[in-house]
C-alpha cells in the first residue's frame, strides 16, 4: 500500500517561496503534534476532508509572490465530496451549493451584476488570478464542523498570515466574520488594505455582508496598487 504523504512531504511539494518560508516549522513542537494527529485521523475509520493531497492546495497553486488578494475562511466544508482545498469552494458537480457560497454569489451579482452559472463553484479561476482562498484550519472530520480546531492548524496559518502580512508589496485582505478578523494583527496596515464584513454564512449574523460590495472595492484597491483587477465573473478553469 502506498504511504500517504506526511505534512512535511506536502510542504516540500509547495512552490519555492512558500517552501522556504514554511520549512522551518518542521522543527516546531506544534507541527510534530499536528502531523501525528493527522496521521491518526486519516488512518482511522473516520472521513476526513479534504483529501490529504489537497490539504495545502491553496498554497500549492499560488506561490507567495503571486498573491494579490487573500480571502480567509474558517475550516473546510464537512459534507461529503465538498472540500477541495480552497476556502468556500466546492467541485462544480456538487449540488446543492453550500449556503455561504450561494450568499457570496448573491453579493457578487448585487455588486457587479455578475450572475454565476449554477454549475460553477470550484473557484479555480479566482485562484489562478492571485486570490488565495485560505482557511485558518485546513482539515475537518465529516459532519463535525471545527472538529480539528485547536490541534495546531492555527499556529500554522498564523505563520502563513504573518508572511503575507509582512510583504512589502500591497495586498488586499478580505476578512469575513470575527474569526477571520482576528488575523488582522498579522497585517501591516501601513502597506496592505483590509476589507471587513460579517461572514456570509446564514449560521452567523450576516446582516451587513449583503451590500458590502467587497468585489468592486477589492478591484478598486488593486487598481490603486497598479495591479490588474480580478475577473470575478470567471469562476472555473474546468469546462
Amino acid at each position: 500500500m502506498k504511504k500517504s504523504p506526511s505534512l512535511i512531504d506536502l510542504v516540500k511539494r509547495l512552490p519555492p517561496n512558500w517552501k522556504k518560508k514554511l520549512a522551518p516549522l518542521f522543527r516546531e513542537p506544534f507541527f510534530e503534534r499536528l502531523n501525528q494527529f493527522l496521521d491518526d485521523e486519516y488512518q482511522s475509520n473516520k472521513e476526513i476532508y479534504p483529501a490529504r493531497e489537497n490539504i495545502f492546495r491553496a498554497l500549492r497553486e499560488l506561490d507567495l509572490p503571486d498573491v494579490k488578494v487573500v480571502i480567509l475562511g474558517q475550516d473546510p466544508y464537512h459534507g461529503s465530496d465538498q472540500a477541495i482545498g480552497f476556502s468556500f469552494a466546492v467541485p462544480n458537480d456538487v449540488f446543492p451549493k453550500p449556503p455561504s457560497l450561494r450568499n457570496i454569489f448573491k453579493e457578487l451579482e448585487s455588486d457587479l451584476g455578475i450572475s454565476v452559472p449554477k454549475e460553477y463553484s470550484d473557484l479555480t479561476a479566482w485562484a489562478s488570478q492571485g486570490v488565495l482562498l485560505l482557511n485558518t484550519v485546513l482539515t475537518v472530520e465529516a459532519a463535525k464542523p471545527l472538529s480539528h480546531r485547536g490541534q495546531g492548524w492555527e499556529e500554522f496559518t498564523n505563520q502563513v498570515m504573518a508572511h503575507l502580512g509582512a510583504r512589502k508589496e500591497p495586498l488586499v485582505f478580505v476578512l469575513w466574520g470575527s474569526h477571520a478578523q482576528k488575523m488582522k494583527t498579522h497585517i501591516d496596515l501601513n502597506i496592505h488594505e483590509v476589507i471587513e464584513s460579517p461572514h456570509p454564512s446564514p449560521l452567523s449574523s450576516y446582516r451587513g455582508f449583503f451590500g458590502s460590495r467587497v468585489f468592486s472595492r477589492t478591484n478598486a484597491l488593486l487598481a490603486r496598487f497598479g495591479k490588474a483587477p480580478i475577473r470575478w465573473e470567471t469562476i472555473s478553469l474546468v469546462r
